[in-house]
């Protein structure tokens, strides 16, 4: 987590409280006598007046104390919270990704296996299946390595978002899609290497689910002012809508829990960065926007 030390909140708050008791203990008859200055009183010190006024501060600063120790004690727990969750998803994720894939590599041993000693259709297409889902599984524990190696702080770092872009399309299969790519020269923004994740995911979904006969995918970069976008349209059939909803809920549905896993990176990797998603779909295709803080270039 990102350090916020020197923020008022996280000073502490009896310190808070004699600083508050030791300016309204001299702002008391400053006060006074600034108002007999301009006439609202007559700038006569009595002890009954400082009495009370001084009575006000001791109060207030008994209520402030109380208010502070509560608001640090809720904080403390929250980020105990937040730091117990983290690392349990870290092991979560770990766990995943190395147990259970070791176990799906024998899954897949034997199901191959077994398909060279079999003959019959029906028996290969089990075999099949359980290839496929296993497949599939593995591709979900290679998405979730990047929660191992996201952070939560937001960065000060600077990417070239042009550049980005064009390394995941020469890294893209493209065999049978046409991609058109509108980019200025380069195109500065407040990210760090990991935004390469989602702005790759993006592509390959923009590909891998798109049955048109004649795939299109058009790319285009806009830098305007304090914000960079990237826009990528596809013409296939469109995000289903029980995976869309997933980027308007706060958290996974049933039904989409397992398909939309690279949706949800998609989303968190980019509000990582301090950067928005919006998912526009149409019978015509899919429209995905990723949204960034601009940058001065280097």
């Amino acid at each position: 987590m990102k350090s916020v030390s020197g923020r008022p909140s996280d000073r502490s708050p009896l310190r808070l409280t004699a600083l508050y008791l030791a300016l309204g203990v001299v702002a008391v008859p400053v006060m006074d006598r600034g108002f007999g200055a301009v006439g609202w009183t007559d700038g006569v010190w009595t002890p009954p007046l400082l009495a009370g006024g001084w009575l006000l501060v001791g109060l207030s600063s008994a209520f402030l104390y109380g208010a502070t120790v509560h608001h640090a004690r809720q904080t403390a727990a929250v980020r105990d919270e937040l730091e117990t969750s983290n690392q349990q998803l870290q092991v979560l994720s770990r766990v995943f990704r190395h147990n259970v894939r070791n176990d799906l590599n024998i899954v897949q041993g034997y199901a191959d296996l077994l398909e060279r000693r079999l003959d019959d259709e029906r028996s290969r297409e089990c075999i099949e299946t359980i290839r496929k889902t296993t497949e599939n599984i593995v591709e979900i524990s290679e998405k979730l390595r990047v929660i191992e190696d996201a952070s939560n702080d937001l960065t000060e770092e600077r990417v070239d978002l042009a550049a980005v872009v064009t390394e995941a399309i020469e890294t893209l299969d493209t065999e049978g899609v046409e991609v058109a790519l509108e980019t200025p020269d380069s195109a500065w923004i407040r990210a760090d290497e990991s935004v390469s994740y989602p702005v790759r995911e993006v592509f390959e979904n923009a590909v891998a689910h798109n049955d048109d006969p004649s795939r299109r995918i058009v790319a285009r970069i806009e830098v305007n002012g304090s914000t960079t976008s990237l826009s990528v349209r596809d013409n296939g059939p469109g995000i289903p809508e029980d995976e869309r909803s997933v980027l308007r809920a706060e958290e996974e549905t049933p039904l989409s829990h397992a398909s939309s896993i690279g949706l949800w990176l998609v989303k968190w990797m980019c509000e990582l960065q301090g950067g928005t998603v919006r998912f526009d779909a149409t019978d015509a295709g899919t429209t995905v926007q990723l949204r960034f803080n601009s940058a001065e270039g280097s």
